[in-house]
């Protein structure tokens, strides 16, 4: 049996008043999430907290007892929340316009399992080196894929604001699943763009492979981002693989 050690926070920042990240950290049912809500007026923390009880409701009656079983689950979790997410939208259509990224990660035996959409990110950091498991659902990522700005000029670009796929905005989703063998050792890092934006790779690397609790890890990791600016609301959760005794 996986053993995983994990903690999690989210903070609203210093320049929001409202929170519209949120956060699942259920062990127990071998869940780990963050969602970060868009829409802004549009109830953008309704979407969010959509997507994060519908994760906790589906992995509460699965049994997950197969790699099989547990994709499928994942898979389930994104389908519904989509759809609960866009029922919402119609019965309130003062929330047009909201929707929300999200990661959620399972493991089953010695495998992980990666559901992603928008530009919310997972990192893996395995042997002290930090590889982005996620590509980002963005035109800014586009843009550099195509060659036509650099990951620098991205971060203060106009558009960077701007996702290309998030759950709850089309009927028809597209979720990227990222699957893998894990080592003991592994430290998985979810967190929101609220993160991301402000604190480059190197410093993230660096924060997670420091020789502290994981509690002081998360805590680290917010207290950089406020300390560039804090823009956004900004969430982490880190899981990591514990090696069997």
């Amino acid at each position: 049996m996986l053993k995983i050690n994990s903690f999690g926070k989210s903070d609203a920042g210093l320049r929001r008043s409202n929170n519209e990240d949120a956060l699942v950290l259920k062990p127990e049912l071998g869940l780990w999430a963050v969602a970060d809500g868009m829409g802004g007026a549009a109830a953008g923390e309704v979407a969010s907290q959509i997507f994060t009880e519908t994760s906790v409701e589906i992995f509460s009656k699965g049994q997950g007892h197969s790699y099989q079983e547990k994709l499928a689950m994942v898979q389930s979790a994104f389908r519904l929340a989509n759809e609960r997410i866009l029922q919402h939208v119609k019965e309130n259509q003062r929330h047009q316009g909201m929707g929300c990224t999200a990661e959620l990660i399972a493991f089953q035996d010695q495998t992980y399992i990666l559901g992603h959409v928008g530009d919310s990110r997972t990192y893996l950091l395995r042997q002290g080196k930090l590889r982005q498991m996620t590509r980002d659902h963005s035109v800014v990522q586009d843009q550099i894929d195509q060659g036509l700005i650099t990951p620098q000029e991205a971060r203060k670009h106009s558009l960077k604001n701007i996702i290309l796929r998030a759950v709850g905005v089309e009927e028809a989703l597209a979720v990227d699943f990222i699957r893998g063998k894990v080592m003991p050792g592994d430290l998985f890092l979810l967190c929101s763009d609220g993160l991301t934006d402000m604190v480059d790779d190197p410093f993230i690397e660096e924060t997670i492979s420091l020789p502290l609790m994981l509690p002081q890890k998360v805590q680290k990791l917010i207290e950089l981002a406020k300390a560039a600016g804090g823009y956004d609301n900004i969430t982490a959760i880190l899981c990591e693989v514990m090696a069997n005794p």
